[in-house]
């Protein structure tokens, strides 16, 4: 049976990156090659009357375009669970490390707007570890609550990268790069933007936070936060979604810093439905695809 940890409060992210680096030493670290039957540890973090700071979200609207208002932006719950992720990544008996691993899809489902002020209940646990030609990916599951109501799901899934048996599969052509259509917006971003966003946001991930450090990591420069590309990405169309609304985002390219990129959006039909991308300027290929769709 799984077991519930009620927090008596976020964990500090100094304290979880400290432990996430750790996990990286040769000896006292976390194996470099993990099972696939690997055991997830059975055991959900709690965190019970949490508050939204109205500065914080403040920043995080500014840095991503998103409206500030009464109600929480649709991206904004991945922040507020995101210690609570970093907790279960950074516990000892967890599989594989939380720096070096990659995330690859996030998918939110608003069953209806958040209020602001509303005091939220939040769990998060981790299921699902399963091979993936590149590596091996796990869910991470958080369920925010007001009161008995629950009001919202997010599924954070992660890439530990090695060889699977999957990894000798035959692989599709790679797609041809063409210049690509002119975008509805052009988002640029940099490094201090960047910055800012992983202020307000607590992902302090080194990958962002400067170019020697991204290059520790395997990344010629500083990249752009995936939930930051997603969270400008349906900045211009939030405002037509419905109530109840499932918006499943897909990373492909890293945003190397600084950029401008091409953003695409496409209504599918009169309910709020709509397709997104995010493209290279020169050559077409997606650094996010993403969909809305009611319920």
């Amino acid at each position: 049976m799984s077991k519930t940890i009620t927090l008596s409060g976020p964990p500090n992210t100094a304290e979880v990156y400290g432990k996430a680096v750790s996990a990286m030493l040769p000896v006292v670290g976390k194996p470099a090659r993990v099972q696939v039957d690997a055991e997830i540890p059975d055991r959900r973090y709690r965190l019970e009357n949490v508050r939204v700071d109205a500065d914080k979200l403040h920043a995080y609207t500014r840095v991503t375009g998103q409206r500030f208002g009464s109600i929480l932006p649709l991206t904004y719950p991945f922040v507020l669970q995101f210690p609570l992720a970093m907790k279960v990544m950074t516990d000892s008996d967890f599989p594989f490390g939380a720096i070096g691993s990659v995330h690859v899809e996030n998918s939110i489902h608003r069953l209806r707007p958040i209020e602001v002020g509303e005091p939220l209940t939040i769990e998060t646990h981790a299921e699902n570890l399963r091979e993936h030609r590149k590596g091996l990916m796990i869910d991470m599951v958080s369920q925010f609550s007001v009161g008995t109501e629950l009001v919202t799901t997010q599924v954070a899934t992660f890439l530990k990268q090695q060889r699977t048996s999957l990894s000798d599969e035959p692989r599709g052509p790679e797609p041809k790069q063409v210049a690509p259509p002119p975008p509805d917006v052009v988002l640029s971003v940099d490094l201090g933007r960047i910055r800012e966003y992983a202020e307000a946001s607590g992902d302090r991930n080194p990958i962002h936070m400067g170019n020697l450090t991204a290059k520790a990591f395997g990344f010629p420069k500083a990249i752009a936060h995936g939930m930051w590309s997603a969270a400008a990405a349906v900045a211009n169309v939030e405002a037509q979604l419905p109530d109840d609304v499932t918006y499943a985002v897909r990373f492909g390219k890293p945003i190397l810093l600084p950029a401008k990129v091409n953003l695409y959006t496409r209504r599918i039909d009169g309910a709020g439905a709509f397709d997104i991308s995010i493209r290279d300027r020169r050559k077409g290929f997606p650094h996010l695809t993403a969909t809305t769709r009611a319920g």
